[in-house]
């Protein structure tokens, strides 16, 4: 029996062990997904076992964290930009007060971090 076979059917390559061929498959390397992928990751793994089975299995985990972290970025910046402009937040208080503009940039980026959590990562 050979030691390595291909299934051209789902692009699988799959092991010989023991008696038995099993897939050879590994979960993607989380240092190089980023904040988000990597929570995203931690999530599926952790707490939506067959998701994360179905797209380990299938090669389309790595592609799907990818695109959630670039997402969830852009999101992130998008609500930082839009909320310190709804609160008055300017480059004008920086200059004037730092550690006012310090404190009210943290709770924004704490606040819209909460939102790409619960819409993205956690959905």
């Amino acid at each position: 029996m050979e030691k390595y076979l291909f299934d051209e059917k789902n692009g699988l390559w799959y092991e010989l062990v023991g008696d038995y061929y099993l897939p050879c498959v590994t979960a993607p390397v989380t240092d190089e997904l980023g904040t988000w992928g990597r929570l995203r990751f931690r999530h599926l793994r952790e707490h939506q076992n067959g998701i994360y089975t179905g797209m380990l299995l299938s090669g389309k985990l790595e592609t799907h964290l990818t695109e959630v972290n670039a997402k969830a970025e852009e999101m992130f910046e998008r609500l930082v930009d839009e909320m310190a402009e709804d609160e008055g937040i300017t480059e004008e208080l920086k200059a004037v007060d730092q550690m006012a503009w310090v404190q009210q940039m943290n709770s924004i980026r704490s606040r819209a971090a909460e939102i790409v959590r619960e819409e993205l990562i956690y959905a």
